[in-house]
């Protein structure tokens, strides 16, 4: 039996379905498989194709690591149910992570991490040491107008075009996107870590019905 704490990782956030698990400090498995849609069908088979790659079983997880977006509207409400689900029947934490929080994982100063957007769109966090700002979600070619101040470090989409454009410098993240959520749940205070929740920054895409509910006859 392993000494170190096991984290299996996940993110159904895009069009992936990524996994990792960590044993103390070191990636054991790893996978990113590119999907369209599918996740929630195939999101647990690739969980048991990580745990027997990694030689370990269900009961040997000591902590869940989930991303919570912002992303695909579906696809976070997947990963999310799935670690709240798995947290409960294994009786470990689950510990919701941004997927702004994975991409500055480890990078040091101030940063800005950038998620892409559908319509020409991003979604945008100024990371510091004292805290976050909140996240926005802004048109590309609107980013100037952003109050942010020079010399900052971006990463994620299209952070190359823009960092110059804002004075700053673009980078690549320091890890997998599941790998980072793994290694950020490892650290996370479990005892004050909220629920893992969905991290939405619009509307759904899915509107609701146009005609009014037929009325009800006693």
């Amino acid at each position: 039996m392993r000494s170190d704490p096991i984290i299996l990782a996940f993110d159904t956030s895009a069009a992936h379905c990524a996994a990792a698990l960590l044993s103390g400090d070191r990636v054991i498995a790893a996978r990113v498989e590119e999907m369209k849609k599918g996740q929630a069908e195939r999101l647990f088979p690739l969980l048991e194709d990580i745990l027997a790659e990694g030689g370990t079983a269900w009961s040997d997880l000591t902590r869940i690591g989930v991303g919570i977006g912002p992303g695909n509207f579906t696809g976070i409400r997947i990963a999310v149910s799935a670690a709240r689900g798995l947290a409960l029947s294994l009786n470990v934490p689950a510990i919701g992570v941004s997927t702004f929080q994975a991409l500055t994982w480890d990078l040091p100063g101030d940063s800005v991490a950038l998620v892409p957007a559908p319509q020409n769109r991003a979604y945008v966090q100024h990371m510091t040491a004292q805290g976050s700002e909140d996240p926005q979600l802004i048109q590309l070619e609107d980013i100037a107008d952003l109050s942010l101040p020079a010399g900052l470090t971006w990463v994620g989409a299209g952070a190359e075009d823009i960092a110059p454009r804002m004075t700053g410098t673009a980078t690549a993240p320091r890890a997998p996107l599941a790998e980072a959520i793994a290694r950020i749940a490892a650290r996370t205070d479990a005892s004050t870590a909220p629920s893992p929740a969905p991290l939405y920054l619009r509307p759904a895409d899915a509107a609701p019905p146009r005609d009014a509910p037929p009325q009800i006859v006693a």
